[in-house]
């Protein structure tokens, strides 16, 4: 399998430490980099390789499976392992057409569940229809579509009187087309620093709606955390999000790449009170029941 050069002597070194050590597992954390470098280890050390786990991260099958350089790597990589770990249905259905025979492993989040009595003190107290805050991911490149998610915001000026919108993890073209849409709109936008995980949650906590978009991803982090902090989830149809929230009911489920179907949704979570109020409730119910970490651990225990 051809490696970037970088690449290259970290495999040689994974594989002496792997043939030293000998492990009993070797756990690969997302396939485009950890996947391909312990694919490539293995095939240093032939039939010496321990039992493989490889867990799918974000759009690693998805979005990766569809573009030709990638396809027979990941190929041989799901051929070549013996457990499959991923969070969402959708990519258990997509392994065995890239060759995948082996074991599947229980569909959990990435993140390991979350602290949800914790997570609330950071929570705004009240009604979610209470609240003034509009929070948008700022991821913008091969798969985030923050641009888009701001024309969006253009499009909605209208019912954005009074608001207030802020966008984090946002890189310099974004920042700028935030500039431009705040003084074209005359609503407030703010570009937050890379902040604490603990920031990140008052955050969701204070939102009435938390947009995020991208053309490929697993269980969005982000999504799940405005989930359990109350804030009403509009995400990308990319990011297995129905098997999450309940679209129009719980959130709303959104194209990553037309700023008309987005706006319109942003119009109704701004206007429809008892949808956002309702869905804070129901999503809180969700989160106890399936992101709460007491009950994901003795699941990530037994699975290994």
């Amino acid at each position: 399998m051809g490696l970037a050069p970088w690449t290259v002597g970290r495999a040689q070194r994974l594989a002496r430490w792997t043939d030293k050590l000998k492990p009993d597992i070797i756990h690969s954390l997302e396939m485009q980099h950890a996947g391909y470098l312990a694919l490539a280890a293995r095939e240093r050390l032939g039939g010496r390789f321990p039992t493989w786990i490889v867990t799918n991260w974000g759009a690693d099958i998805f979005l990766f499976g569809r573009l030709p350089e990638h396809v027979e790597k990941i190929k041989v990589v799901l051929s070549a392992c013996d457990y499959y770990d991923c969070e969402c249905h959708r990519d258990v259905e997509l392994a065995p057409t890239f060759g995948f025979k082996g074991e599947v492993l229980p569909v959990l989040p990435n993140t390991g569940g979350f602290d949800i009595e914790r997570m609330h003190q950071f929570r705004q107290p009240g009604a979610t229809s209470a609240r003034r805050l509009i929070v948008l991911k700022g991821y913008q490149g091969w798969a985030g579509r923050a641009l888009v998610g701001l024309r969006a915001i253009e499009l909605s000026a209208a019912v954005l009187k009074g608001y207030r919108v802020v966008v984090y993890l946002a890189g310099e073209d974004v920042r700028i087309a935030a500039e431009l849409v705040s003084h074209s709109t005359g609503i407030p936008i703010e570009i937050i620093p890379h902040s604490s995980h603990e920031n990140m949650l008052r955050l969701h906590g204070r939102a009435r709606v938390s947009i995020g978009l991208s053309i490929g991803d697993a269980a969005s982090t982000s999504m799940l955390e405005a989930m359990v902090m109350g804030s009403f989830p509009i995400q990308s149809c990319t990011a297995c999000a129905d098997e999450w929230i309940e679209d129009g009911k719980t959130g709303l489920i959104v194209p990553p790449e037309d700023p008309e179907l987005i706006a319109a949704a942003i119009r109704r979570a701004l206007t429809d009170d008892d949808l956002v109020d309702q869905a804070a409730e129901l999503n809180a119910r969700t989160a106890r029941e399936e992101l709460e970490y007491s009950i994901i651990k003795p699941q990530v225990v037994k699975m290994y």
